[in-house]
């Protein structure tokens, strides 16, 4: 009787927690932790009207060698970052305060509903966030239009392949870099419940209420001919390595597979000797130095102190 209790108390948890379903991906915050100045790296916080008017932040991080040099579009080329489901910009700032020393402007996003973001999370918002970042970088004269690299991370990764599939500024990336993302939003949703003897017994009908839409593993195939890369950590027990391989196998060519051995969940970009490959991997995407002041400062490994 105690047990049947339990799991019908689960069932109704569940229910209210999934009720609207696919908010349960996001789990913002709203307090900032650190700002990039906190680590020593000159930005801009930037406010953003999306299409709908909700105002979405973002800090742009120019990269080092741009911040003095006379020539425009110096920099070897804009990563647009898009953090996974937790927290915000401030705690996601570790994956990326490294690029800018590396000759690489990063654009942070908040998506609506996190951070100094206006509005409340959701998929269909979020598309709309990640093309308002894009055209804002589009628009930037400090930014090179030809050399615009979308990196995802975990939710941000499953969102940037949706984007890169069929967002409406789409044709302005130049590679699409997808860190530890899932294959669709039913797919995690019953792999989680599946995984305790508690929710498994709802593993057959909750998934549904989750949106069947926007799935990456939908989105694989029309990401070509922009490059793809898969970056997966062979011990990330959060999205297990089988949904990387699943993406993979549905994309087209242009694609790459990297399975980082001894990473978790989004740590592979913490390995120096990953950073270094990435770094090398950007360079043959877009074609080696826009011009000979555009190079950035040489790697020092001194200076990638992770932030506090």
């Amino acid at each position: 009787m105690r047990r049947r209790l339990l799991l019908w108390t689960m069932a109704l948890l569940l229910c209210l927690v999934l009720s609207g379903c696919t908010s349960v991906f996001f789990q913002p915050m709203r307090p900032w932790v650190r700002t990039p100045a906190t680590v020593g790296l000159d930005y801009e916080n930037l406010n953003l009207q999306s299409a709908d008017g909700t105002t979405v932040n973002a800090w742009f991080l120019p990269a080092r060698d741009s911040t003095s040099s006379t020539a425009p579009n110096s920099a070897r080329g804009t990563i647009l970052f898009l953090h996974g489901n937790a927290q915000n910009i401030s705690t996601h700032l570790a994956s990326v305060y490294w690029l800018p020393e590396r000759g690489y402007n990063v654009l942070l996003l908040d998506y609506r509903g996190y951070g100094a973001s206006q509005g409340a999370p959701s998929v269909e918002g979020a598309q709309l966030d990640i093309d308002t970042a894009l055209r804002h970088l589009l628009a930037r004269p400090d930014v090179d239009r030809r050399r615009i690299v979308l990196l995802g991370q975990s939710l941000g990764g499953a969102l940037g392949m949706h984007y890169a599939a069929h967002g409406s500024h789409r044709q302005h990336l130049r590679a699409a870099v997808i860190d530890s993302a899932f294959t669709g939003y039913r797919d995690i949703a019953r792999e989680k419940l599946r995984s305790t003897w508690v929710t498994w017994p709802f593993s057959g009908f909750l998934p549904w209420l989750v949106t069947g839409d926007y799935n990456p593993l939908d989105a694989a195939p029309r990401i070509s001919p922009v490059p793809l890369l898969l970056v997966h950590g062979d011990r990330d027990d959060v999205i297990p390595l089988h949904h990387a391989r699943q993406l993979y196998e549905a994309a087209r060519e242009p694609k790459t597979l990297w399975v980082i051995e001894g990473a978790a969940h989004i740590q592979a970009l913490e390995q120096p000797q990953v950073r270094d490959r990435w770094v090398a991997w950007l360079e043959s995407q877009l074609g080696g130095d826009r011009n000979p002041g555009a190079r950035g400062a040489a790697h020092n490994p001194a200076s990638e102190t992770p932030p506090p």
